[in-house]
Order: structure tokens, then sequence, then C-alpha cells
């Protein structure tokens, strides 16, 4: 079986309950048709760089998938029809990522870097009057 990357991005008005639904109704059109997902990983809110229907963010998820080709025909058409998902893309790899992706240990780095910054600083934020 191939592995690939599955990432979709679902419309930003959507409850993170409705996301969670999505990713398991991919994960199941997956299973149902003897494909494993091997990791799922939501990314959250975040911004477009440009609108997407109207659509400025969106909910980002990731899935790591191990199936066969035909899965992922099924996966794509399904996601398509879908009103809730406004773009997708599966990419076939060579191997799967080990751990959290890039997208997550960003995020991580991120939150860490902002909370040394503001020590460093003393609290200084750069704006006029400090």
């Amino acid at each position: 079986m191939a592995l690939y990357e599955h990432v979709f991005l679902a419309r930003q008005d959507l409850a993170q309950a409705q996301v969670d639904a999505l990713a398991e109704a991919a994960t199941k059109i997956i299973e149902d048709n003897n494909g494993k997902v091997v990791k799922t990983e939501t990314w959250g809110l975040r911004s477009l760089a440009y609108r997407i229907a109207k659509n400025r963010k969106a909910h980002y998820v990731m899935l790591e998938i191990d199936a066969p080709a035909g899965v992922v025909a099924e996966l794509e058409r399904q996601t398509q029809i879908n009103e809730d998902v406004i773009r997708y893309m599966t990419v076939k790899v060579d191997e799967l990522e080990q751990g959290p992706s890039v997208m997550m240990r960003k995020g991580d780095r991120e939150r860490g870097r902002g909370r040394r910054d503001r020590d460093e600083a003393g609290g200084n934020t750069g704006f006029g009057g400090e």
C-alpha cells in the first residue's frame, strides 16, 4: 500500500466538533475501503493567504494515510462533494513523518519564543510610551 498525506480546509464558521466529524467521516471512508489512517492532526483555525469562497480563515486538518490508490480517489470524490470543505490536497509521500508535523512544531516554537521575548524585554512591547 502507498503512503499519503491528505490535508483539507473546512469553512471558518464550523464548530470544532463539526470539523472533528469531517475528519472522522474521512477516516471511515478510508477504513471502509481497506486503508488505514496512521495519524490525524488538527492544525486549528488559521488565516488564509487569500479569500476562498468568502472565507478569510479555515480549519486545517491533516490525515496521514496508508492505503491503495483507489481509496484516495474515493476520499477525494467524497471530499469534493462536501460543502463544508473549501480546499483539499492529497500528496503521495515516500515515508510518513514521525512525531508531530512541521505545522505542529512551528506553533510550539512560536509560543515559546513569544514568552522568552517578553521576559527578556521586561514587558516592553515596543509600542509608544514604554
